[in-house]
């Protein structure tokens, strides 16, 4: 059969990703991109390190990121993504923008973070107060708050499961309990960090719950990166992608809003024993986890759940 008469593929823009060894979730980076567009991903090199602010370093070091992006310089992307939060944020806002720059000039084309696309993102919806969800230890998550107070964003509230490996197994109810327990005060947004938490299909609930802007790190980085080539991010019902969504439910939030009480599970993360109780004071909490639905194949112990306790870290 002939199929000339077709003229071959069609046009297509590249972007291409930097993802640490351990990134599961190429299939969710996907969702968001328009049919015309490639994803080109590569990967850093293996390091025996559990999830924390060694591995955050280790995978973002300069080296690595012009290696990376030199692999990709072959298939000509229009733009280079690096896909780590905790890669992008362990080194403060310079050393973010440094990261940008070195792989600027290794692939001759932009490059960008999903740490920098974040708060890129905060200021295109005009978020100054944000709540924050994180899947790592408290270490990794005062870092993040670390940069994004640099960055001139004001932490409202907080919630992070403690986990250092094995993250992409993290439930949708674990990620909604957690929102529900960070989303206290009076927050503009809610960012659900790393790129290995998945977030997709939760976000446009928790916009209708929480009557706010929900953004994820793949989310953003995704938007940002295809808004750097011309290009527009799809995506179910979501603020930052929808002016639409933006005007709805998520717009109700002004400065003064405050969303109704959280919710904080009980053992096990997500399965509660009982209803869950209010608990509206709570403006820093370790969510633990629901046990994940295979066992640990690694022949490590599982990561301790172990509650932080609800304080607020001291301001310094």
């Amino acid at each position: 059969m002939d199929v000339s008469f077709l003229g071959g593929p069609q046009p297509q823009l590249g972007v291409g990703v930097v993802a640490p060894f351990d990134f599961a979730l190429d299939r969710e980076l996907w969702r968001w991109v328009p049919d015309d567009v490639s994803l080109h991903l590569t990967r850093t090199p293996f390091v025996p390190v559990e999830v924390g602010l060694d591995l955050a370093r280790l995978v973002s070091e300069h080296e690595t990121l012009h290696a990376a992006v030199q692999a990709l310089h072959a298939v000509s992307p229009q733009v280079i993504a690096y896909v780590c939060t905790s890669g992008s944020f362990v080194a403060g806002v310079a050393g973010e923008r440094a990261m940008c720059a070195v792989m600027t000039r290794a692939g001759a084309v932009p490059a960008l973070t999903t740490s920098g696309a974040l708060v890129e993102a905060l200021r295109e919806t005009g978020a100054r107060r944000v709540a924050v969800v994180t899947p790592y230890t408290k270490s990794v998550t005062d870092s993040l708050e670390d940069f994004l107070g640099e960055a001139g964003i004001t932490v409202t509230g907080r919630a992070y499961l403690g986990l250092t490996r094995h993250i992409w197994k993290v439930s949708y109810r674990d990620v909604v309990d957690m929102a529900r327990a960070a989303a206290v005060g009076a927050a503009d947004a809610l960012f659900l960090s790393c790129t290995n938490l998945p977030t997709y299909d939760v976000i446009p609930q928790l916009e209708a719950e929480l009557r706010m802007p929900v953004f994820s790190a793949n989310q953003v980085t995704m938007w940002a990166a295809l808004r750097a080539i011309g290009a527009d991010a799809v995506g179910p019902y979501q603020a930052l992608l929808d002016p639409v969504a933006r005007r709805g439910p998520a717009a109700m939030s002004g400065p003064g809003a405050v969303p109704g009480p959280a919710t904080v599970p009980g053992p096990g993360g997500g399965t509660p024993d009982g209803p869950p109780r209010a608990d509206p004071g709570a403006a820093a909490l370790a969510v633990p986890p629901a046990p994940p639905d295979t066992e640990w194949d690694d022949g490590l112990d599982p990561p301790p759940r172990l509650p932080e306790g609800p304080a607020p870290r001291p301001p310094g």
